[in-house]
């Protein structure tokens, strides 16, 4: 057994779930193994887990298959305690496990109480007059200049008497935090604690501390940065907001070798004083004035006479366990090449544009500053371009003057490649003006640091180059939440999240990250039960840029594939009801069961200039995933046993179906809408078109991809939907034809003009974002269609499992592997010399359909034998070209002539 996970985690810190679930993998050498029972163990000593005892729960054998998501139904949970646990099975080839390592979670705090009497301490209090929720985004509002904040330093020294047996820290810091401890920085996350809507949820960090920890005197220091709580209205600002200025709450429990214990707490007794940052602005930048440093501010014996006590705020409510993996440094990029456009203006060209931080190692003399202007794209003079994502973002840094001096900005992030400098020369320079000299420049790549499980290569390397373009967008918006963009906006837009969600999750663990969207729509619904495009809801935009169905379906769509995709219950009882309210929301404002607003099938191509949908008459996305929400909650209220819930829907949606039809379908044409790629797509994909339609419809939709010269219509809603029709269709060859190619506007048409992200637009003009994810959609083809791994449907957490690889187009391998909830799903295939080879990895607990591309008469074999009457293969007959064959958990090696 591997991978025993709690609440997805493997030995977390900081659970607050009372009933947390239980998860692990099985491995076997055998063919077509199943788990028929366990046993879990858990306990709060690990003494006795050796010794076999569970004095915290102990399920006995429980005759079961069920491996995923077992749900704490034991004593009572206590907050901050360790509790240890590990499970045996039983399997249908009668084997008994032994017993499985000893894993271990540790609580968090699980109310007010637990926080035992810390306050939210910070430097000043935002007065209520300059309260700015939501925010504004209009820079002629005269509230935009009003307030300044201080970007404060906050410590506290305590000592020590007794040899420590663990010590642990509860703190969040708002809008963003660093802590040390004893002068070294605890953790290496970035950006803490997540983005949400301040105002109804807040996200604490737990951090084992133990190691930093020493006998005598200790000091804690926290920096504070703004983020999304304090949005200054300088520099470049999409937005201007302010929940209050920064503040945290921390709480320290020491635990002795004697049994008592020592608690930390965050009150007036810490001091503060303003700090080295400056300037802090999750939109334009960040300022570091290294004169400021204080030596020794976060180290014991600081003397911290001159700086004042810290003030009591204003307490945000909800404050909950940060369960999604945090933030982090994942890449460096070095200079590729520099340039002098004008006198005394450097530009680094990194090579890559991605999410990312500059680091400078510089030397010069005290208060010489140092500006740093990054951006995606460089103008017809060779200087940095901000304007298509708003202007101006910078960085300044402040020398001391005590030799090299290293910085890079802690609280802010943006996408880019390039960087300007400016007030300083690279070494080797001619240095005439004697400027500060920048010894080394760096980009530091940041994202959300959720491992990667999946792997893809093929032997068409254009191919291999889109994943990799898809790749980097998805990183650079892999954030705290979904991004747009690493840039201009940086906001959570929801239709990413159910649209590119496959794709992310073929290639990253973001179960965790999923569930927090998830409750960030709960969070951000409104009492009507609209559940605006963006969450957390920051701002309150106009008309369909708050109010679209494409967006807020997300809602319901979401929690539904996550069940899906992981087998998760739980997380449909959590949303069911934001789920309803939405769906109730939809109802109301339909107009004979029709929805006639929100942006569409955003940035299709048609003859206009990019944005709201200009090829699939108004209504038709909009209407169609009303009908999917209703399909989705009449499925979800059966699974919760809300039987009466689930006729409404059924019922509903029939109406719904009927309506969209009867105004949307041309009978004798079969098409829909003008017969736009969307149009035909979604009303397939969504199951709104009659079945015997389907044929004529996939025509009518090949027909128009052909016309377009293999080119693509679709924008931002419908290319999914485009992508997965066509592929369940088997027409996959279709779908290599339009993105194998760099002369149409696509993917290998970004590429062509120097992409190194995915652009926002297909034809990657200058004018948009060159950073953005809504269009990466052929990633997860490139797993399901092209690799072949999907989920039989009707079915959850990969426990069925369809392996049907797509064969087309001069592509002679591929190789696929993804690491599924009941462990690593591989298929690689290759056709050689009148041969077709496919080597495949099935997990425990799991079966699989396999497609394999032979006709009656060809040579089927398997690991050299043929697979007719074999007692581990069933021979299912032939399909549309392809054998059939089901099978077990095992690694197969097939072979067709």
């Amino acid at each position: 057994m591997e991978r025993l996970l709690c609440d997805y985690q493997e030995n977390p810190i900081g659970i607050d779930n009372k009933r947390p679930s239980l998860s692990w993998q099985l491995q076997s050498s055998q063919r077509f193994v199943q788990q028929t029972a366990y046993r879990i163990l858990i306990a709060d000593d690990s003494s006795l887990l050796q010794k076999n005892e569970g004095n915290i729960w102990d399920t006995k054998k429980l005759l079961s298959r069920q491996s995923l998501y077992i749900r704490f139904a034991g004593q009572k949970l206590l907050p901050v305690k360790n509790y240890y646990w590990k499970v045996m099975v039983w399997d249908n080839r009668g084997n008994v496990s032994s017993w499985s390592h000893m894993a271990k979670w540790q609580m968090g705090l699980l109310s007010t109480g637990d926080w035992k009497d810390a306050k939210w301490i910070g430097y000043n209090k935002l007065p209520d007059s300059l309260r700015l929720v939501p925010a504004i985004d209009n820079a002629g509002d005269k509230r935009w200049t009003e307030g300044a904040d201080t970007l404060p330093l906050l410590r506290k020294e305590f000592t020590i008497n007794k040899q420590i047996k663990k010590a642990t820290v509860f703190i969040t810091g708002l809008g963003q935090f660093e802590m040390c401890l004893n002068g070294k920085k605890v953790g290496d996350h970035f950006l803490d604690p997540g983005w949400t809507k301040f105002d109804q949820q807040v996200l604490y960090v737990t951090f084992d501390v133990t190691s930093k920890l020493r006998q005598g005197v200790n000091a804690i220091g926290v920096m504070l940065g703004n983020g999304f709580y304090y949005m200054p209205g300088e520099r470049y600002h999409k937005l201007k907001g302010a929940y209050g200025y920064p503040k945290i709450i921390c709480r320290l429990i020491i635990a002795f070798a004697d049994g008592s214990e020592q608690n930390i707490i965050s009150d007036q007794s810490w001091k503060a004083c303003p700090g080295p940052v400056t300037f802090s602005s999750i939109y334009g930048g960040e300022d570091y004035n290294a004169t400021l440093e204080q030596k020794g501010w976060n180290e014991p014996g600081f003397n911290d006479n001159s700086w004042r006590q810290a003030i009591i705020v204003n307490s945000p409510e909800n404050l909950e366990a940060q369960s999604a993996y945090p933030l982090k440094i994942m890449d460096e990029f070095r200079v590729q090449k520099i340039t002098e456009p004008k006198p005394g203006t450097w530009v680094y060209d990194m090579g890559q544009n991605a999410s990312a931080i500059p680091l400078i190692k510089v030397e010069g003399k005290r208060g010489d500053v140092v500006k740093i202007i990054p951006a995606e794209l460089l103008d017809d003079s060779g200087l940095v371009m901000q304007t298509p994502v708003g202007t101006p973002v910078y960085f300044k840094y402040t020398l001391k003057g005590d030799g090299v001096e290293t910085w890079h900005p802690q609280f802010m992030y943006y996408g880019f490649r390039y960087i300007q400098l400016e007030g300083g020369v690279p070494e080797n320079k001619t240095n005439k003006n004697e400027v500060p000299v920048i010894r080394e420049l760096t980009s530091l790549h940041t994202r959300n640091s959720a491992p990667t499980i999946g792997r893809f290569t093929c032997s068409n390397e254009l191919f291999n180059r889109i994943f990799k373009l898809i790749g980097w967008a998805i990183k650079s918006n892999t954030a705290s939440i979904f991004t747009d963009c690493p840039h201009r906006e940086k906001l959570g837009w929801l239709e990413e999240a159910h649209l590119v969600g496959s794709s992310i999750r073929y290639n990253y663990d973001i179960a965790t990250l999923c569930r927090k969207v998830v409750r960030d729509m709960m969070h951000s619904q409104t009492v009507d039960g609209l559940i605006p495009d963006i969450a957390p809801e920051y701002v309150t935009f106009a008309g369909g840029f708050r109010d679209s169905p494409e967006w807020g379906s997300s809602g319901i769509i979401l929690p539904y594939y996550l069940y899906q995709w992981y087998g998760d219950k739980q997380i449909l009882e959590e949303s069911y009801s934001m789920m309803k309210r939405y769906a109730a929301y939809l109802e109301k404002k339909s107009k004979s069961h029709l929805l006639y607003f929100g942006l569409g099938d955003w940035y299709d191509i048609g003859p206009n200039n990019l944005g709201p949908s200009q090829l699939t008459p108004e209504g038709m996305t909009s209407t169609a995933y009303y009908y999917y929400d209703l399909t989705i909650l009449s499925k979800v209220a059966v699974l919760l046993h809300k039987n009466e819930d689930a006729k409404f829907y059924e019922a509903l949606s029939e109406q719904v179906k009927k309506a969209y039809n009867d105004t949307f379908f041309n009978k004798q044409t079969k098409q829909y809408g003008a017969g736009s790629q969307t149009a035909n797509a979604i009303s397939l994909y969504m199951g709104l078109a009659n079945v015997a339609d389907k044929k004529k419809i996939i025509d009518n939709i090949i027909e128009d991809i052909r016309k377009h010269n293999n080119g693509v219509t679709s924008g931002d809603i419908g290319f999914r939907y485009l992508l997965q029709v066509l592929d369940e269709a088997g027409r996959s060859d279709v779908i290599f034809d339009m993105n194998s190619r760099a002369d149409v506007p696509g993917y290998g048409y970004q590429l062509a003009q120097g992409a190194t992200s995915l652009t926002e637009s297909w034809q990657g003009n200058r004018i948009s974002s060159n950073n953005h994810f809504m269009l990466g959609h052929l990633m997860e083809w490139f797993y399901s269609g092209l690799g072949g791994i999907k989920q039989a449907k009707n079915t959850k957490a990969f426990s069925h499992i369809i392996i049907r690889p797509e064969v087309v187009g001069d592509i002679t391998f591929s190789k696929v592997s993804f690491l599924s909830p009941f462990g690593m799903i591989t298929n690689n295939w290759e056709k050689k010399k009148g041969l077709f080879t496919m080597n495949t990895k099935i997990p425990v607990n799991t079966t699989a359909i396999i497609y394999l591309p032979a006709t009656i008469g060809k040579s089927i074999t398997e690991n050299g034998k043929p697979i007719l009457n074999r007692n581990d293969i069933k021979f299912l007959g032939f399909e549309e070209g392809k054998a059939l064959l089901k099978v077990g958990s095992g690694s197969y090696l097939f072979i067709v002539k």
